[in-house]
């Protein structure tokens, strides 16, 4: 018996093999040595027919979605003035850019529908608010100008766009109705007569456009000083600190009865502080940042707005969106335009002239109201004779003198979240002299406020210049006895109440300003 060595039996097995899956692959190599090979291929082809179709669909949605907020969009000529040449093209991403915010006091949307009551309607279409938005070309600074409604002003001639008609213009009229002569385009006209500037863009909303913004952003926080209850606007709100959105909102921006001097100029100043804390909001939020809640507002928006054509584009809106997101809030200025009494009509208000100047003269010249004016030079400042010397002032009533801190009693009312904060402040008093303090802990509130009882207004001026509190919020009140340091949330962490950079001659307040809206009394 012939034995065959190992390794022959092992060379005829592997022959062996291979020729029997060589009969059944019909020559073909191993499996093994490529397994899972074409599926990994058609893997790939998968995935990539998959991610194709997703970004086709996501550019389909994102187009659909734009065309979709652009057929919201309505709009009418930019200027109707006779004669006034049309604002040049602007690159709204980086040149200077003045837009016009017009609120209209109709409620009929976009859609045609009438929202709300007649009662809430003038039903003429005058523009309730008036804003111009000033963005500067280097993104930095930020200013918004109120115009009251009851602003008498020259009035351009404008033409219709509809009929073809050439309004009258007229010497002296009421800015608000201005809008009525054709739309937007005539009431900018009138801004650029009146302000040497040549707007690039107007947003006209309706009411229901700050009722469903305020919603979109989930309330807006608003401060007022005694408990609110507006039989006119619907207004109510309690003392303090509350957030309003829907018709409480627009409510809150429309009174005209119970803000400061129960006017046009202490609802400017509520619309101000509305749009501020707005601002901060928004900010906190990251919203300009966020292209879901973004695009939410921006359907509210042109659901609601009527624009000229070079506004009408969503992608414009977002441009400018763009600019605002990095903006310091300390830059954001939000002014009413120096006005005065009418001399032959107390209530209706004309431009004060000499304190306007600076204001527009900062405008025209792309400055924000933050920033430091450019000094007179020396031979413009210096009086070159006697006659150009400047007269001495008049004597005026000197005021009565307070009286010693030691006989002025003082609450000190904590209205922060810190609740040492009244016990630091009574021993800021205490080494001042002010000998009668005592504490009390109450509500959070943001602005702080000195309330002063009869007898005690020299007192409460000394004390609110001591803590840097604004005029604005030094308060009677018949019933009190002394005065009482109501301390907010601006006065938590410092000495003294910020001062407002926007200086004496302008009213207003910057978005990081918080403030308190006095009652009318009305």
């Amino acid at each position: 018996m012939i034995r065959r060595s190992s390794r022959e039996s092992a060379d005829r097995a592997s022959d062996a093999s291979a020729a029997d899956g060589g009969a059944a692959t019909g020559g073909a190599e191993p499996a093994g040595r490529h397994l899972g090979g074409p599926r990994y291929h058609r893997g790939l082809k998968v995935a990539a027919i998959v991610m194709a179709s997703v970004v086709a669909a996501t550019i389909a949605f994102v187009a659909v979605q734009v065309l979709r907020l652009q057929q919201n969009v309505e709009t009418m000529p930019l200027n109707l003035g006779e004669g006034q040449e049309s604002a040049l093209p602007v690159d709204s991403s980086r040149d200077p850019l003045q837009i016009l915010i017009l609120g209209s006091d109709t409620r009929t949307g976009n859609t045609g529908e009438f929202l709300g009551s007649e009662e809430d309607s003038s039903g003429e279409g005058n523009s309730d608010v008036m804003m111009l938005l000033t963005l500067s070309a280097d993104r930095e600074n930020v200013t918004v100008v109120s115009f009251p409604r009851d602003l008498l002003v020259p009035l351009p001639a404008c033409v219709d766009p509809e009929t073809g008609e050439l309004s009258e213009a007229v010497e002296l009229g009421q800015l608000n109705a201005a809008l009525g002569e054709g739309g937007p385009g005539c009431t900018v006209a009138a801004i650029n007569d009146l302000t040497g500037l040549s707007v690039d863009h107007f947003m006209m909303a309706g009411f229901n456009a700050v009722s469903e913004l305020s919603s979109a952003v989930g309330g807006v926080e608003v401060c007022v000083q005694e408990p609110v209850d507006d039989e006119f606007s619907g207004l109510e709100l309690p003392a303090g600190t509350s957030e309003v959105e829907g018709d409480q909102a627009l409510a809150f921006l429309r009174t005209r009865h119970s803000f400061g001097d129960g006017g046009d100029i202490g609802r400017i100043a509520a619309q101000q502080s509305f749009m501020a804390s707005l601002a901060r909001k928004v900010r906190a939020e990251g919203t300009l940042t966020n292209l879901p809640k973004l695009y939410s507002i921006a359907e509210v928006i042109t659901r609601n707005l009527t624009v000229d054509e070079g506004l009408s584009k969503p992608v414009e809106i977002l441009r400018i969106a763009d600019r605002l997101k990095n903006v310091d809030l300390g830059n954001m200025a939000f002014v009413t335009v120096p006005v005065q009494p009418w001399d032959q009509d107390p209530n209706r208000l004309v431009l004060d002239e000499e304190a306007a100047a600076p204001l527009f003269d900062a405008l025209r010249a792309d400055r924000g109201l933050t920033e430091d004016a450019p000094a007179p030079s020396a031979s413009a400042s210096e009086p070159t004779d006697a006659s150009d010397a400047p007269s001495p002032p008049e004597e005026t009533e000197t005021p009565a003198p307070a009286p010693a801190p030691a006989s002025v009693p003082i609450v000190v009312v904590n209205a922060t979240t810190d609740e040492d904060r009244a016990a630091e402040l009574e021993q800021l008093l205490l080494e001042a002299g002010y000998a009668q303090t005592s504490t009390f802990e109450s509500t959070p509130a943001d602005a702080t406020l000195v309330v002063f009882g009869p007898g005690y207004a020299a007192a409460a001026a000394e004390l609110a210049d001591r803590f840097g509190v604004a005029a604005s919020n030094i308060l009677p009140d018949p019933g009190l006895v002394g005065i009482q340091l109501q301390v907010g949330a601006d006065l938590r962490s410092r000495d003294t109440v910020a001062a407002s950079p926007l200086g004496p001659a302008l009213e207003g307040q910057t978005a990081d300003q918080v403030t308190c809206q006095a009652s009318s009394g009305l």
